[in-house]
């Protein structure tokens, strides 16, 4: 009796436990490429993206030009998109997120945070980059397909 008193116990408390069965979703902090990963998807994001998209022009050209100031606590990435191709440039690391939307053979930018790891991944045409990098000045790459 005293066996089965203790099982029936044992029961009710990993019954108890939190379990997401059918309840809230559980969401990924950072949303990723829903689109499936193609360039057709690819660029229905970039034309949704374009419409709100406000690029940080006047922070980076002085962020360029001041030669990374060190007592600026951010700092720029750059991203040349030489393909034919649209594209969206995700770029993510602790509390930040950003979608840039990149047209063909042009440049996309932004500000962040100094001395931390980021997430860069997109799609040039067909192909996945993705790439992970510790920032400390300013950051610019190339892509093409």
């Amino acid at each position: 009796m005293k066996k089965l008193l203790v099982l029936s116990g044992i029961s009710m408390i990993l019954t108890s436990c939190s379990v997401n069965y059918g309840g809230y979703p559980i969401r990924n902090p950072y949303p990723t490429n829903s689109g499936g990963g193609n360039a057709a998807n690819t660029e229905r994001e970039y034309n949704e993206l374009i419409k709100t998209h406000k690029p940080e022009t006047a922070e980076v050209l002085s962020d360029l030009l001041n030669n990374d100031d060190p007592g600026n606590p951010r700092t720029s990435i750059s991203i040349n998109n030489n393909s034919a191709c649209n594209m969206v440039v995700t770029i993510s690391g602790n509390n930040f997120f950003k979608k840039i939307p990149i047209a063909a053979g042009k440049t996309g930018y932004t500000m962040v945070f100094k001395n931390q790891n980021y997430n860069l991944s997109g799609m040039v045409c067909n192909s996945r980059y993705q790439s992970n990098k510790f920032i400390t000045t300013s950051y610019s790459i190339t892509l093409r397909n």
